[in-house]
């Protein structure tokens, strides 16, 4: 994941002004000092770190400790609120054009995943109630148009595409085609190059100046780190870029891109690219990948992925099963199924558990299973229905036979068995009374020595 060694670098630097009651000049110059280091080693812009030190540091002389902090927690808010800052300080939502529609260019270097990130974008705005089109308007990339029309039919929206022909021309007709059938949304997915080229810059100027996009937005790949601001400023000053869109955050990138982009521009990120399916797209959030950053998680936009997965007739259909039910001990292993289910649509595991608080420098070095549930999805898909709503029926001949149907062992299916008991009695508990409740958040660890 993105920032994997800034977060570890930053929180050993707090570590050691954990426990101090004071902010002396001297401590806070040491963990300056390896803020520094750690920002310039994630390929942050050398003029952006040497700001952000400057504008910490005078925040950190002479600050009170407020009540209930240390030294090191006084820090971290300080240097939390500055990195917010530093990525633009809120979100930067999409603009609307007032007339039908509202036109999007994205533009870019050829490999940033712009192609893919049109449909991306697209599929988004399709979950927010928008009717969008996608126009090809590549004509110099092999394969560019068929690769836009097989992932526009992956999220069910239309590509406009006129083959060879003069992308200008072609973005012309996108928008009359696009306002005839009722789209609201256009995005035009443009050409790119290697490099840099008067070539390209002359044809981006002309689509520009044809249709008058309402924004033009800068897809940059968050792994050319302090070379993706470079191309930013530079496509700022051709085509005046509105805003910004990282891709490839979910990779093992050092994130300088996503930390320098904002204060040499002047431009926001308005999305992030999370991932290689289509769905893989967030509203970027500079609070909240602070947030990240640091390691305190990001549970606002854990929630939103879990509603954004939510399937509204599997819920619907669960909540009628369980109607007149008398206790959550009811609760049976297809239900547990649905439940998998929805997990796995909220993305790669790594990332969900990136996003708890705590968690996510600790996954550096640990190997995340992306594979971890497909053991019980078969075990459970191998039983009959009757064994699913009845587990207390799995005897041993049953469970010999689930376990060959499933391609594991026997010891593997009574595994499972004991875990779903286990948490059927913890939520029997938690629903029986309050102190009943108490001892089994204690066994998950969660109420540490609440009494």
């Amino acid at each position: 994941m993105a920032f994997e060694g800034l977060s570890e670098k930053l929180q050993n630097a707090f570590k050691k002004l954990t426990g101090k009651g004071k902010l002396t000049e001297q401590n806070i110059k040491d963990a300056m000092r390896e803020v520094r280091m750690a920002l310039l080693e994630a390929d942050v812009n050398y003029l952006v770190v040497k700001d952000f030190i400057k504008k910490v540091t005078e925040r950190c002389i002479g600050a009170e400790i407020l009540a209930n902090l240390n030294a090191g927690q006084q820090v971290i808010k300080i240097v939390n609120e500055e990195l917010t800052e530093l990525m633009g300080g809120s979100n930067a939502k999409l603009t609307w054009s007032s007339s039908v529609p509202t036109i999007y260019m994205l533009c870019g270097l050829q490999g940033a995943g712009k192609t893919t990130m049109a449909a991306k974008l697209a599929g988004y705005l399709t979950k927010q109630g928008k009717k969008p089109m996608l126009a090809a308007c590549d004509i110099y990339r092999p394969a560019a148009i068929k690769q836009l029309q097989v992932v526009g039919e992956q999220v069910g929206v239309p590509v406009f595409e006129k083959g060879t022909q003069n992308p200008v021309i072609t973005a012309k007709e996108a928008v009359e085609n696009a306002r005839y059938y009722g789209r609201d949304v256009l995005i035009i997915d443009t050409a790119g190059r290697l490099h840099i080229d008067e070539t390209l810059m002359q044809e981006l100027q002309d689509v520009k100046a044809a249709v008058r996009p309402q924004e033009i937005l800068l897809v940059v790949d968050a792994m050319t780190g302090q070379d993706a601001v470079n191309v930013a400023k530079s496509f700022d000053e051709k085509l005046s870029i509105d805003g910004v869109i990282v891709t490839k955050l979910d990779s093992d990138t050092r994130g300088g891109a996503a930390l320098s982009v904002r204060a040499v521009t002047g431009k926001p990120i308005k999305f992030a690219g999370t991932g290689e399916k289509l769905g893989d797209i967030e509203p970027f959030h500079p609070e909240r990948m602070a947030s990240r950053i640091l390691g305190m998680g990001d549970i606002l936009t854990l929630i939103e992925k879990a509603a954004a997965s939510a399937d509204e007739e599997a819920a619907a259909k669960l909540a009628a099963k369980n109607k007149g039910k008398k206790n959550p001990a009811d609760f049976d292993l297809e239900d547990f199924l649905d439940q998998m289910h929805q997990i796995k649509k909220m993305g790669p595991l790594q990332n969900v558990l990136g996003m708890l608080p705590g968690i996510g420098s600790k996954l550096k070095d640990v190997e995340v299973d992306e594979n971890a549930l497909k053991k019980p999805e078969a075990i459970i898909c191998s039983m009959t229905v009757k064994e699913r709503r009845n587990p207390a029926i799995l005897n041993a001949s049953r469970r010999k036979r689930i376990a060959a149907g499933a391609g594991v062992t026997v010891q593997d299916v009574n595994a499972l068995i004991r875990q779903f008991e286990q948490m059927q009695k913890m939520m029997k508990q938690m629903m029986g009374n309050k102190r009943g409740a108490l001892r089994a958040m204690k066994k998950m660890g969660g109420m540490g020595n609440f009494q």
